[in-house]
């Protein structure tokens, strides 16, 4: 039977389904670029800046090139972020009251990871990356409009909502401390001021996913920096001047959200990007984002409640415990944030178009590309947190009101969960990978699964472990969610490990536990001295020298993620893959 015949100028290509991917008609852009001199461009916008023509096969270079701009901005965010914690920590030590604002601050913050930069980002990408590979800057314009337009009306209900509905949200997420009228009367108070930080990043969720589908990484990366630098001014000018000082710093997490919008709006410009909202929730796209969002949100959801089961079993706990596993967690969150997620975000362009144009030979192996990377510099950084635990939280957070109690119930709590640190990235990776394959369900299953797991292991850790129980049940629950998810997409992409794959993970743990077994005797022969002056010397030599031995041991076994890795550590000032 033949086709239809086709209009003249009609550039749509035949509809395709072949089981990996969505069937949708894939349609020409002009020659594949928009902006080309005979798109159509609205009189009054500018048009959206021309799109990187795509090429066959993943380019390992592009994706360590993107992660490597991501990790540099990270990197100067999460350094931000430990001078943050630190003039907090000095200022507020670990208790009741640091608990109750770390709780109240968790719950705008929860909603941010789920739906923001969650579902946000993994429905919004996928769609906005197809758009501009296969739709005119026209459609494209007015899609990004009507999403925005969406998203502003979604991030305003939510945010009247937290303000109103309080009171039960805090009781709902930390029951033990209405046990003290006046500490639970605290939390519901500092929750309705940071509440409106949710709006703010949301928007910047929103500018991160436009500049990222154009392959522009630096500024969303460096946008938590406004954050960090609204909490320490507010602590070091604010709070100083307030009757109640933690006040002062929850009034810093709300300027620090509105700046981590405002910061990317410039790369915005720069690519001819206005964010001109339209309310029109009819539209395609708009449609299709809330369709891949619904099944994220109730993935993001189950992770997220892992959170919320640790921190309702923490508010039970003596005073100090939901600070103890904040902190540690921010410690962890660094090798994390910098490599692992910086590998994820990266990755997730790349996997959509690959899969917009059915690469399906080159998304394996961008994805296995990505998960070696993310493991060669995530083992070695979990086998050091949890070696130096103790005398990293001395040296960094160990003054002012941070004494040596609080020191060695946040270094407990690191420990078990830098055993995680391999598996959560791992995770986000393998569900990048669906997402950019349309399938967003087969993540929320997995996600329920890992939540169960994570609530069983924390009640039956907890008794012995207290706090720090709570964070192994995180690392094992993590650790199984990434086995299930990367087993799930051997099955559905096909195909056997490569030699070359098993060679390089062969080299990744035995390079690994080389470092694991001499940096132990290290510490036992040498171990720290007295004074943080000398302390913070004998760690920075001990990272040092981990470092240089895990290179060493890669060189020496001709590690290709060593010569990757390098390059991703010196791809510090361009976002743009060529």
């Amino acid at each position: 039977m033949r086709s239809p015949a086709r209009a003249p100028g009609d550039t749509r290509q035949p509809r395709r389904d072949v089981g990996l991917y969505p069937a949708e008609p894939v349609v020409s852009s002009r020659g594949g670029s928009l902006g080309a001199p005979d798109a159509p461009v609205t009189a009054g916008e500018p048009a959206l800046h021309e799109r990187p023509p795509g090429r066959p096969g993943a380019s390992r270079r592009a994706v360590v090139e993107a992660a490597a701009v991501v990790g540099s901005a990270t990197l100067l965010s999460r350094v931000l972020g430990f001078a943050r914690d630190m003039v907090v920590a000095r200022a507020f030590g670990a208790g009741a009251l640091t608990d109750a604002f770390f709780v109240a601050f968790r719950l705008p913050n929860l909603l941010r990871r789920l739906v923001a930069e969650g579902a946000l980002s993994a429905a919004f990408i996928p769609v906005f990356t197809e758009y501009l590979t296969t739709r005119t800057p026209e459609e494209t314009r007015r899609m990004l409009r009507a999403v925005a337009g969406t998203t502003l009306l979604v991030l305003t209900a939510l945010t009247v909502t937290g303000i109103v509905a309080a009171p039960i949200l805090v009781r709902v997420m930390a029951p033990g401390f209405f046990a003290d009228p006046a500490r639970g009367a605290l939390t519901v108070r500092l929750t309705r001021l940071m509440f409106p930080y949710l709006f703010f990043v949301g928007l910047a969720a929103l500018a991160m996913g436009v500049l990222n589908a154009h392959r522009r990484f630096f500024a969303p990366a460096l946008a938590p920096v406004a954050l960090n630098l609204g909490i320490i001014a507010a602590v070091v000018l604010v709070a100083p001047r307030l009757t109640q000082p933690v006040f002062g710093l929850a009034a810093g997490v709300v300027v620090g959200g509105l700046g981590q919008f405002l910061v990317q709006v410039p790369g915005l410009l720069a690519q001819g990007v206005l964010l001109r909202p339209a309310l029109e929730p009819g539209h395609p796209a708009v449609r299709r984002c809330f369709r891949l969002m619904a099944p994220v949100v109730v993935g993001q959801s189950a992770n997220q409640l892992n959170v919320l089961i640790n921190t309702v079993i923490a508010s039970f706990l003596g005073g100090g415990s939901v600070s103890y596993l904040y902190y540690a967690d921010r410690l962890v969150e660094f090798p994390q944030g910098v490599f692992g997620i910086a590998i994820a975000t990266a990755v997730l362009p790349t996997l959509s178009e690959h899969a917009a144009r059915r690469e399906t030979d080159a998304l394996r192996h961008t994805l296995s590309f990505a998960l070696r990377l993310a493991a060669f510099i995530g083992l070695p950084a979990a086998i050091g947190l949890w070696v130096l635990r103790e005398p990293i939280v001395r040296v960094l957070y160990q003054r002012g009101q941070f004494g040596p109690t609080e020191a060695a119930g946040t270094a407990a709590a690191v420990g078990f969960y830098a055993l995680g640190l391999v598996g959560w990235g791992g995770a986000k990776i393998g569900a990048q990978a669906f997402y950019a394959l349309g399938d967003t369900r087969t993540p929320v299953k997995v996600a329920v699964g890992s939540m169960a797991l994570n609530s069983l292991l924390a009640l039956a850790f907890v008794r012995p472990l207290a706090h720090a129980g709570l964070a192994l049940a995180s690392a094992a629950a993590g650790t199984a969610n990434a086995v299930l998810l990367i087993g799930l997409l051997r099955r559905r992409l096909g195909a056997a490990p490569s030699a070359e794959t098993r060679r390089a993970w062969g080299r990744i743990v035995a390079g690994s536990l080389v470092l694991a077994v001499l940096l132990g005797a290290a510490v036992r022969l040498w171990p720290p001295p007295v004074g943080r002056t000398l302390e913070a010397a004998w760690l920075g030599t001990m990272i040092l020298g981990a470092v240089g031995l895990y290179a060493a041991v890669h060189a020496t076994l001709g590690s290709e993620e060593a010569r990757l890795a390098w390059t991703f550590l010196r791809r510090r000032r361009t976002g743009k893959l060529h």
